[in-house]
């Protein structure tokens, strides 16, 4: 493989003129004219075996991040029955009901059947157990929510995995979350094997790095799958508090190189849930939703400012997962409290009094746009005249915040340029008018929240750059949405190589 390479004849966004982009030992050593050699380089300081690629003037740009993700349930998902166009419970288990009778489970089926994505907070039914017992006839059956705060099962998948089943046959949080992780019990080859699909379908899209959030000791999963040849992405793998004092005590720290990674994988942040969900009804509000109820605090202030300081001393960056302006308010007052800076993961639904906090407190609000218009009609149903605050980007950067997109997936697609689309446009193309565009982002924000604060290559970078068909400041709004990428690399090397590169 060459040590060194020219990406020729390529475009930075908003730029007419071609340049060349060189990369040696992984990193952007310059950026010159067409044709120029670098200053002070000559013929013999370009080695013999350099690749040059003329590009033809595609555009490039630092490559993507996705900030928050659920790695494996991603791949599960893909893998899993779609519920997400279902516009009731009644669709939903007809779905459900289609499929097992198209798939011979045998007489005794010893898989349970998963579907993923459903929406229950916009239908006008109710899902209930005997409704999906009447669909299932038995076969063990758990249908997860878009936003996995909320398992569905049937009579069968609770004697399965030992709960108690309500009359809605719906389990939620900790007890769906528990649920969930059975689910995903499968052999690690079938797993690894999908994940390694949706890593290569990630890098055809210029992503180079995910922060992974998924609920479990991550770092050895990803040692296991890099050893195993997974090479498409970056990995930030993050820590829950039940493995802390583990990590702590093996030395790990977020930012840390892990040993035995391939230079690709780092320890992530400490994942802190403090409240629930949208759909579920159980984010933490100041007032009642219309049903009844604020949702649910799972993690008091005093245990949160307990937790950001025993994260301070270990050297992990906190991310606070809170959705509902109440939760957002009690991870303002701990991150204050603690005197320690970190992430709030979501910030869906904030005060108008906190944005400015997210500033003078130097915090990350790592959000998912594509949740605004996914969950468009629940936030109108449930904060009815409160939502000029719900999914509020531009706000919080105004207020002082960083931005970092992400999707949540398999909340929403792994697909920063989708992120991206929802963040500037506030709308998609099916017929509905932007959602709130005062709080959208210009095309440079999103950028950046993309990138890690990159926005364009500079000299001395790391070589993570994606090559796009399109100028992404110029491309009207369907194409910036459905962004073509020509190549992908991760410190230049080709991730995904389009035809023609």
């Amino acid at each position: 493989m060459p040590t060194d390479m020219v990406l020729a004849a390529v475009r930075l966004p908003g730029h007419a003129e071609c340049s060349d982009v060189h990369i040696r030992n992984g990193h952007v050593s310059a950026i010159t004219a067409t044709g120029e050699r670098p200053e002070g380089f000559t013929a013999a300081d370009t080695a013999a075996d350099t690749q040059v690629l003329d590009l033809e003037g595609r555009f490039v740009i630092p490559g993507l991040w996705d900030e928050h993700v659920h790695m494996t349930q991603w791949a599960l998902a893909a893998n899993r029955i779609d519920l997400s166009g279902a516009a009731s419970a009644r669709a939903a288990v007809e779905l459900v009901r289609n499929r097992i009778a198209a798939t011979d489970l045998g007489a005794e089926p010893t898989m349970t059947v998963v579907g993923a994505g459903f929406r229950d907070a916009v239908w006008e039914d109710a899902p209930s157990a005997e409704m999906l017992d009447d669909a299932t006839r038995g076969v063990p059956t758990a249908l997860i929510s878009h936003d996995l705060h909320c398992v569905w099962l049937n009579s069968a998948a609770a004697r399965r995995y030992g709960v108690q089943l309500p009359a809605d046959g719906l389990l939620r949080e900790e007890a769906a979350f528990t649920v969930t992780r059975e689910l995903g019990k499968l052999p690690d080859d079938v797993v690894d094997g999908w994940v390694s699909t949706a890593g290569r379908e990630a890098a055809a899209r210029g992503v180079v790095g995910v922060v992974d959030l998924e609920m479990t000791w991550n770092r050895d999963v990803w040692l296991r799958r890099i050893a195993g040849g997974f090479r498409s992405l970056r990995v930030d793998a993050g820590v829950y508090p039940e493995d802390l004092e583990r990590a702590a005590g093996e030395g790990m720290r977020t930012g840390q190189e892990v040993d035995g990674g391939a230079g690709l994988l780092r320890v992530g942040p400490l994942k802190v849930l403090i409240d629930g969900s949208l759909n579920t009804r159980t984010a933490f509000c100041v007032d009642p939703y219309p049903h009844g109820g604020h949702g649910v605090l799972t993690v008091s202030e005093a245990e949160l400012v307990t937790l950001l300081g025993r994260a301070r001393e270990t050297g992990f960056v906190p991310a606070v997962h809170a959705i509902g302006d109440g939760a957002n308010r009690v991870a303002l007052d701990a991150f204050a409290e603690a005197g320690t800076g970190g992430r709030i993961e979501h910030a869906q639904f904030v005060r108008q009094e906190d944005f400015a906090r997210f500033g003078e407190l130097g915090l990350t609000a790592s959000v998912q746009p594509a949740h605004a218009l996914d969950d468009r009609d629940a936030a109108d149903a449930n904060w009815a005249g409160r939502t000029d605050r719900a999914f509020p980007l531009r706000s919080l950067l105004d207020g002082g915040a960083r931005l970092a997109l992400g999707s949540d997936a398999p909340v929403a697609p792994l697909d920063p340029w989708l992120a991206m689309s929802a963040a500037t446009a506030r709308a998609r193309n099916d017929g509905r008018g932007p959602w709130h565009p005062e709080q959208a982002l210009t095309r440079e924000e999103a950028l950046l929240a993309s990138t890690r604060g990159r926005g364009r290559i500079r000299a001395g970078n790391v070589a993570d750059i994606a090559v796009l068909d399109a100028d992404p400041l110029a491309a009207p709004d369907a194409v910036f949405a459905g962004m073509p990428v020509a190549a992908t690399l991760v410190a230049g090397r080709f991730t995904f190589r389009g035809a023609g590169v």
